[in-house]
């Protein structure tokens, strides 16, 4: 199974990339495949992500998106091989075979975003650059040969995926910037442009008692570019309208409220829906917040009350605790595995240095009763 992209992804707002998504499943399929430990796998993870973000800066995730391909999923193999390639335990010939086996497999064009399910989107961004990582470091592991230096001389990758590449990104700040600690965590399950405005309504929500009954209006304000991946999609989780006004009808938006069509057809929640404007706000194209949101409630009292979200929690700069992520990994896995399987990964997860063996997390990842 690979990751959702819209509900359980991470994303790094330099690149767009979203490493984890292809990283961590290479990384564990690797670690139970040779039995490595918590703190190997935690390694690996963190290489991972360096791998995939630094390649997509040596090749200008834009410059990769005007040839009309995926930034995400052309990064996802790199990042996912790096991983797996680490817990193989590989030399540095293997390494060098592993990563030009990657660079083989390296895929994905833009067209995911005409993909209305996101189905095809959880492949390409997860399920294909997991797959092919750990491929690659197999063949290395058993000895295939391949090219000594896949990023340099005729031919190389970077020349074949970029007009313009920059080869030196691929080694700037190597060990003292670590791409890990700069990427976000969504605490939603919905499209990245929504967090910041859906954490906005939701404080002025809590601060003020809103409800169905006494709102009159809400706007809400995105950057530019932002607004037009969720101004009134199909799909409930990246419909800005919608999720604002599910969170109006219930005061919380969780997995099962995002990813249901039922609720976008619900008269209460249409009633809500035709309440909230999205307004693409080009004051608010700021590099250096580039996902924030606005939003302002004009209530049936005539009061009028706003709240300004620049960064969303989870981001860098409004970091998630332990605490919060482990209440977002219990609401996405208790109804699959259950409460007690459910707290014991998340115990173990938060402790994985001490694991001795990955393979250790085997019991708690089958569903319930099975």
């Amino acid at each position: 199974m690979f990751a959702h992209a819209d509900e359980t992804d991470d994303f790094h707002p330099a690149t767009k990339a979203h490493p984890g998504c292809a990283v961590v499943p290479a990384a564990l399929a690797m670690a139970e495949r040779e039995g490595r430990s918590g703190a190997e796998l935690v390694s690996a993870v963190t290489l991972g992500y360096d791998l995939c973000c630094r390649f997509l800066l040596a090749l200008g995730a834009d410059l990769v998106r005007r040839t009309h391909r995926s930034a995400e999923g052309v990064s996802s193999s790199l990042g996912a091989v790096a991983a797996a390639a680490s817990l193989a335990r590989l030399d540095e010939k293997g390494m060098r075979y592993a990563l030009s086996y990657a660079a083989q497999q390296v895929s994905g064009i833009w067209s995911w975003v005409r993909d209305a399910e996101h189905v095809e989107k959880a492949f390409d961004f997860s399920g294909m650059g997991a797959r092919n990582g750990v491929t690659a470091a197999i063949m290395a592991q058993m000895g295939f040969t391949g090219v000594w230096d896949v990023f340099d001389g005729e031919h190389n990758v970077l020349q074949a995926l970029s007009t313009e590449p920059n080869p030196e990104e691929m080694v700037a700040g190597l060990g003292s910037r670590y791409f890990v600690t700069e990427t976000a965590i969504k605490p939603f399950s919905v499209g990245y442009p929504i967090q910041a405005p859906l954490d906005a309504f939701l404080k002025l929500h809590r601060e003020h008692g809103l409800n169905v009954n006494n709102v009159e209006r809400i706007v809400v304000r995105l950057p530019e570019d932002g607004a037009r991946v969720v101004n009134d999609r199909a799909m409930p989780d990246i419909n800005c309208q919608h999720i604002i006004a599910v969170a109006l009808v219930k005061g919380s938006v969780s997995f099962e409220d995002s990813h249901s069509y039922e609720q976008m057809a619900d008269p209460t929640v249409r009633a809500a829906k035709e309440r909230v404007q999205l307004v693409a706000d080009p004051a608010l194209m700021d590099p250096a917040a580039p996902r924030s949101g606005r939003v302002e409630v004009t209530l049936r009292d005539g009061r009028t009350v706003s709240h300004f979200t620049r960064h969303a929690p989870g981001t860098p700069e409004n970091p998630l605790d332990t605490a919060s992520v482990n209440a977002k990994a219990r609401l996405l896995m208790e109804p699959v595995l259950g409460a007690e399987q459910t707290e014991g990964i998340i115990r173990r997860v938060n402790a994985a240095e001490e694991l001795d063996d990955v393979r250790e997390l085997r019991p708690f990842l089958s569903r319930a009763g099975h």
